[in-house]
């Protein structure tokens, strides 16, 4: 399946889309490039929120923009690979077969699924701002997160038993 319906899928039944790319066996390119996909929409879905700053604030805008760029894209995918092994570490102490690699894979993949509402979020900090609208948004898109994650760890916890 492409990308593209595999999000769509993920909100339909995230363990089942966590299982099929687990299926294809244990390639970390494709991990990374799940993960760098992830950060880079991120970084894509700051842009509208990082203007209105620049503007409301009259900072330059590419300074905003290579401070963000480096963060997403350099520094975010070591946190998330440094995060991911924790994770499977903690999920070990409490003796759950979990591989380290089903539990990167549950963590980018929650973090690839929830773009459309990154992206969202960001058009909403861009265009209207602070207020309830981005709370919504943002509690939205951080129970979608976990609700992938979750349900990725568990899954890759059944594929590894």
């Amino acid at each position: 399946m492409s990308v593209a319906c595999d999000i769509v899928a993920t909100y339909r039944g995230p363990h089942n889309v966590v299982a099929r790319i687990l299926a294809m066996g244990e390639r970390e390119d494709r991990a990374f490039v799940i993960l760098i996909a992830a950060c880079a929409v991120v970084f894509v879905g700051q842009w509208p929120r990082l203007a209105r700053e620049a503007h409301l604030t009259g900072q330059e805008l590419n300074m905003l923009l290579g401070g963000t760029l480096m963060a997403w894209l350099f520094i975010a995918p070591l946190l998330a690979y440094a995060l991911a092994f924790v994770l499977h570490l903690i999920f070990r102490a409490f003796r759950r077969k979990q591989s380290p690699f089903g539990a990167r894979i549950a963590l980018f993949w929650a973090m690839l699924a929830t773009s459309p509402l990154i992206l969202l979020h960001g058009l909403v900090a861009g265009f209207i701002g602070d207020g309830i609208q981005l709370t919504v948004v943002g509690v939205v898109w951080f129970g979608c997160f976990l609700w992938f994650w979750t349900s990725g760890m568990l899954q890759a916890g059944r594929e590894t038993s």
